[in-house]
């Protein structure tokens, strides 16, 4: 047994069976989403803690795939799915779909019938659900609850066979009526729906419901724990209601238990509605960087040890919160900083000429390409005459507190030289278009002179104008501009959408870049961590900012 100082509730739930005799050896887990839209960031967490369980206890985790709706899901979601768990790192044992279990499923389900424990309705879905009545008051039975078992499995076989039309009957578990849980009042456990399956194609006319399936299908897996969202508490009745018409002694039992869901700052996590923001075009696809899919954070240049490093941080807890998703960030960019080469990339460039400098040569530089990793190495970039800076890096005029270029103060060029601004260079509109510096040639960076030790308040990047390339750079912020966008339910949550949350812009950025591969991730030093997208082309670079250095969002905001 482990040491359970530090345990989370759901460890303890599993510490404490097992001080009361469950065996670890039967321990067994899994993560079982529904295939009908990409994951997203809570599911992260949903991943991280059954995985993160399996690993503690050396017990197997299943990815079960709970397909029972094949109008709303599709093979690009398993795939799609299968891909984030790996990439998350995490193995699972077995590879399940609760479409494996439908025959089984058929046949208790006419044990049920056969056991006066189901019957067939043929009300109308309104019907039902007004008959249901309220939390305050019974519901009325159905007129066909007492139909024979000959006449239920008569027309559940019809309904199996499709010579049903959808909405015609239902199969429901017959339990109580008056219970104060409404999800006990006779629930629906088979629909019928003439619609193929991505697995099973049209073999079935009948599918089973989530409630019917979920638990039966933790049964036949032997799952031992099967732990869910809070939402679906009230649902926990009804799990073990139906485990207890299969359940047989000799079998692990399995036991469901829940968790609070960790909601997201400045983003929603809802299916249905990340589904409107892919169809009504507000973002590219699911896999839009500003999208909170894994897919999208994968694209804009999150890691998976940030990603599990922030699932583990903010934990598992018993009531619903709002993580600031300035926590994710801080996540990505402790993790970033440890891996990444730090690179020379000019966003708003400005010409700066070095009028001292001899025309038509250039030199060879030496960076360091990480200095938190001492085994990254170090490069070369071209110095010239002719650079390229950050346009915020001059001011022709400034006060004392501006550290950067100036009129007649000195900064140093990272990894280069000290200079001087001497003058400016304007259009006709009053535009500075150049700016004109002198160099200081004994002040390289390294060289071990005494002018080179000299020190300036101000370090700025540059890249050199004759080598560097374009690039194109996508700046994506938070997708909403509220923090809760959809708390509001008379509100339509895409009033909230940030209208700056993608800024397109060309970049100069160092020649070393040009082969950079998809995916590779940089620090662009002193802005912030990109990665290069998936668009990217043999002649056109594009990278996506993953995180700025610093979170500037709460000073915007607070202003």
């Amino acid at each position: 047994m482990s040491d359970e100082k530090g345990l989370n509730f759901i460890e303890h739930i599993i510490e404490n069976d097992l001080r009361n005799g469950f065996q670890k050896e039967d321990l067994r887990f899994r993560f079982p989403p529904e295939p009908n839209g990409y994951l997203h960031i809570g599911h992260a967490s949903a991943i991280c803690l059954n995985f993160g369980l399996g690993l503690r206890y050396n017990a197997p985790v299943n990815l079960r795939f709970d397909d029972t709706n094949p109008a709303k899901e599709e093979q690009e979601f398993v795939d799609a799915i299968k891909k984030d768990v790996a990439w998350l790192g995490f193995k699972w044992a077995n590879e399940c779909y609760a479409s494996d279990y439908f025959g089984q499923l058929y046949d208790w389900a006419v044990l049920l019938i056969d056991q006066g424990k189901a019957y067939v309705d043929s009300q109308s879905s309104d019907d039902i659900a007004q008959q249901k009545g309220t939390p305050t008051s019974p519901g009325v039975p159905s007129p066909f609850r007492d139909r024979s078992i000959n006449e239920n499995k008569r027309l559940f076989s019809q309904m199996k066979e499709g010579s049903t039309e959808p909405g015609r009957h239902v199969l429901r578990a017959k339990i109580d009526m008056s219970s104060a849980n409404m999800l006990m009042r006779d629930p629906i456990m088979y629909r019928v729906l003439h619609k193929a399956h991505h697995r099973t194609g049209n073999d079935w006319h009948i599918y089973p419901m989530y409630d019917w399936a979920h638990g039966e299908s933790d049964y036949i897996e032997q799952v031992s724990h099967s732990f869910c969202t809070l939402e679906f508490l009230p649902h926990r009745e009804l799990y073990d209601w139906f485990l207890d018409q299969v359940y047989e002694t000799k079998n692990t039992r399995p036991k469901q238990r829940e968790f609070a869901r960790r909601n997201l700052s400045h983003t929603v996590v809802s299916k249905r509605k990340l589904m409107r923001l892919v169809e009504e075009g507000v973002v590219q696809g699911w896999d839009d960087p500003r999208m909170p899919t894994i897919s999208g954070l994968r694209r804009r240049g999150y890691t998976p040890e940030s990603i599990r490093a922030f699932a583990d941080g903010i934990g598992v807890g018993k009531r619903e919160n709002m993580i600031d998703v300035a926590h994710l960030e801080f996540c990505a960019r402790e993790d970033l900083n440890k891996k990444t080469d730090r690179v020379m990339a000019v966003l708003d460039p400005i010409k700066l000429v070095l009028t001292n400098y001899p025309e038509g040569e250039h030199e060879l530089l030496v960076a360091e390409n990480n200095p938190e990793d001492e085994n990254s190495g170090s490069r070369t970039m071209p110095f010239s005459r002719n650079l390229f800076i950050e346009r915020s890096d001059f001011k022709e005029e400034a006060n004392a507190k501006y550290f950067r270029l100036t009129i007649g103060k000195e900064v140093r060029l990272k990894n280069g030289y000290i200079i001087k601004g001497e003058a400016v260079v304007k259009d006709q509109n009053g535009e500075i278009i150049a700016v004109h510096a002198t160099y200081d040639p004994d002040s390289k960076s390294g060289s071990g002179s005494e002018a080179s030790l000299r020190k300036v308040k101000g370090t700025i990047h540059w890249v050199s104008q004759e080598q560097a390339l374009d690039a194109e750079v996508r700046l994506y912020d938070r997708l909403f501009s509220e923090a809760a966008p959809d708390a509001n339910k008379e509100i339509d949550f895409l009033t909230f959408v940030n209208n700056s949350s993608l800024e397109v812009i060309t970049a100069k950025v160092e020649p070393s870049l040009a082969n950079t591969q998809v995916g590779k991730q940089v620090q662009f030093q002193r802005t912030g961590y990109f990665v290069v997208d998936p668009d990217t082309t043999e002649n056109h670079l594009v990278f996506n900012r993953t995180v700025p250095l610093r979170d500037s969002w709460g000073k915007t905001t607070n202003n």
